[in-house]
C-alpha cells in the first residue's frame, strides 16, 4: 500500500462556514489521517495522510470545500509520509 502525505493551505471564504468540521468528516468517510487548523490570515490548514488515492480524492474535496465556502486556491506540499494513523483531528489555535 502506497502512502501520501499532503501539507494544504486553502485560500478564499473558508474560515466561518464550518470547513474544519466538513473536512474532518470527509477525511473519515475517506479513511485518511492528519489534522486541520484554522490560520490567522484566514486560511486553513489542513495536514492529511493515507493511501494514495484518498489523499488525492480528500486533496480533491478541499478545491470546492463544504456549503458556503468559496476556495480561490490552494497551496499543496508534499511530505515524506510518517505512519500517520486514527481520525483526522480540528486543531484549535493556541
Amino acid at each position: 500500500m502506497s502512502r501520501k502525505r499532503i501539507r494544504a493551505t486553502v485560500h478564499g471564504r473558508v474560515q466561518r462556514v464550518a470547513f474544519r468540521e466538513y473536512t474532518r468528516r470527509e477525511a473519515a468517510r475517506l479513511g485518511v489521517s492528519g489534522w486541520v487548523q484554522n490560520q490567522a490570515d484566514g486560511t486553513v490548514l489542513v495536514l492529511c495522510e493515507g493511501e494514495v488515492a484518498r489523499v488525492d480524492a480528500l486533496v480533491a474535496w478541499l478545491s470546492t470545500g463544504p456549503p458556503y465556502a468559496i476556495v480561490t486556491r490552494i497551496d499543496l506540499k508534499e511530505e515524506e509520509p510518517q505512519g500517520t494513523t486514527g481520525p483526522l483531528e480540528i486543531r484549535y489555535a493556541s
